[in-house]
């Protein structure tokens, strides 16, 4: 076997090697996931500590700057990792990600445009995750077809695993308060604000380490037999390659529209879950939070769970179907979403007499009931569905049972759907370097989390959630349209060859 050209002969030293290195990748996804979320439930009180003037439309450039910066940078690392060995763009954007969470931190000093500093540390911290694209390919890479599923499974287990504990870690550090402690002489302090982002920092320093330290190099053909390092062009190499054959382009574009379309339903459902739950159930902002908090939560465990099955049955019955039927479960999620019948939201009304507010909710010109005293400057705040809003005044209202069957529904769907996306891609890629390849996976996954909130913030503010979800459900027959039209094609690149020669 290792007498074949650019084959090298593999150990159990190299076997152990390759795992544990897989495994480096799987917490570095891990953490990348984790410095996502571990601020984002903070962002809104700590843009308003260091700067009264920020609005709300400025928040959305602050959450959006990281999945821009992200986009920019996931091809940039990717073609550095075909050339070069890739713990050089891993250890480079990791330490972007912790010089961005330190710069984040001191945001809080008083500076000139804090505003400004805060959207540049959260696009430095997106530009640092730009490694995802070197994550995917190296594990792509150093995974045999038949590993590949299990381990792209147990990378997205991990990443879903970061989304839940990077909350989870922000709560705990909530209790730190925002008065905090001072560090040293130069005015930071250390609070619930500065210390969840230093503390992502300091876990990208282990980061750092373990890649510079612990990861080896290590690719796989389809088989499974080990082959040298692919991070430099030698002659043998080109001539390998040009004989294999070319990838299908058409193949790697439909890819790269399905993930598009699976990412943009996640990023509307992240986003329009709390006001929806607020419009149609009239939970006060705390309660929003909370419960909302809590149906993610779950939904992240529900992934996990997800994410283990999909392992045996791709194994079963193959990656397309799986695909496919992830995609018809978002569809449901989004179809039980549509408003029905002749119940309506309770609305939200005011009025001013005498300088004084007086708020109100009613579910009909002849049902009005008023708010509890307090309610419109306490913590509780106005319930109901806004007047401003005026598909509140004749849209059927959303029970709280279609709710959250739908988010089990999309759930449920998505954690399928993430998954067999860069599975699949990553075997239609076959045995080229993948760098650049996964850098526009990322890029298409990160255009998406960005033009998702603001497509579903417009539609559902103007014309509410029957158009909002209508529209989401045609979003998603066309990417099943689609995947149905392409079937045939998008097939590991071995088969697409094999099938070449055959006829």
């Amino acid at each position: 076997m290792c007498a074949l050209r650019n084959q090298c002969c593999m150990t159990d030293a190299d076997y152990k090697s390759r795992w544990r290195s897989i495994r480096i990748m799987y917490f570095t996804m891990f953490l990348s996931s984790v410095g996502f979320t571990i601020v984002i439930t903070s962002i809104w009180p700590y843009l308003q500590k260091i700067d009264r003037g920020a609005d709300a439309s400025f928040l959305g450039w602050v959450v959006a700057a990281y999945s821009l910066g992200q986009m920019v940078a996931s091809p940039l690392f990717g073609l550095w990792s075909n050339h070069r060995p890739r713990r050089e763009p891993l250890a480079c954007s990791l330490l972007i990600n912790v010089g961005a969470n330190v710069y984040y931190a001191l945001v809080a000093l008083p500076l000139a445009g804090n505003r400004y500093h805060m959207l540049a540390a959260r696009a430095l911290v997106g530009f640092g995750a730009g490694n995802v694209a070197v994550v995917r390919s190296y594990v792509a890479g150093a995974t045999s077809l038949k590993e590949r599923t299990n381990a792209m499974a147990n990378m997205s287990a991990c990443q879903a695993l970061g989304f839940i504990l990077g909350p989870a870690l922000q709560a705990a550090l909530s209790f730190i308060g925002e008065t905090g402690v001072a560090v040293g002489g130069g005015g930071l302090r250390l609070n619930m604000y500065t210390s969840p982002a230093l503390l992502a920092a300091l876990l990208g320093v282990l980061n750092i380490l373990l890649v510079m330290l612990v990861l080896r190099e290590h690719f796989v053909d389809d088989e499974g037999r080990h082959l040298c390092a692919i991070n430099y062009e030698s002659e043998d190499q080109v001539e390998l390659q040009e004989a294999e054959g070319d990838i299908d382009p058409i193949a790697v574009l439909t890819s790269n529209l399905l993930f598009f379309v699976i990412m943009f339903i996640f990023a509307v459902f992240e986003t329009i879950a709390t006001p929806l739950s607020m419009d149609m159930f009239a939970w006060a902002r705390t309660e929003a939070v909370l419960y909302n908090g809590i149906i993610l939560c779950a939904i992240g465990f529900e992934s996990i769970a997800v994410f283990l099955v999909v392992k045996v049955v791709a194994q079963r019955v193959g990656d397309r179907p799986v695909l496919l039927g992830g995609l018809s479960i978002i569809f449901c999620g989004f179809f039980v979403l549509l408003p029905w019948g002749d119940q309506y939201p309770l609305l939200q009304w005011e009025d001013i007499k005498n300088n004084s507010v007086v708020n109100q909710t009613f579910s009909s010109p002849l049902s009005i009931t008023p708010i509890a005293p307090g309610a419109s400057n306490g913590t509780v705040g106005p319930r109901g569905c806004p007047l401003a809003q005026s598909w509140c005044q004749y849209t059927p209202s959303i029970h709280l049972g279609q709710f959250v069957s739908a988010d089990v529904l999309i759930g449920a769907g998505y954690a399928a759907c993430n998954v067999m996306s860069y599975t699949l891609y990553s075997k239609i890629l076959g045995p080229k370097p993948q760098g650049v390849y996964m850098g526009w996976l990322t890029a298409s996954g990160s255009g998406a989390r960005t033009l998702g909130p603001v497509f579903v913030s417009n539609v559902y503010t103007r014309l509410g959630p029957r158009w909002a979800f209508s529209v989401m459900c045609g979003l998603v027959a066309a990417g099943v349209a689609l995947l149905a039209a392409l079937y045939r094609r998008l097939v590991p690149f071995s088969v697409r060859h094999r099938r070449a020669r055959d006829t």
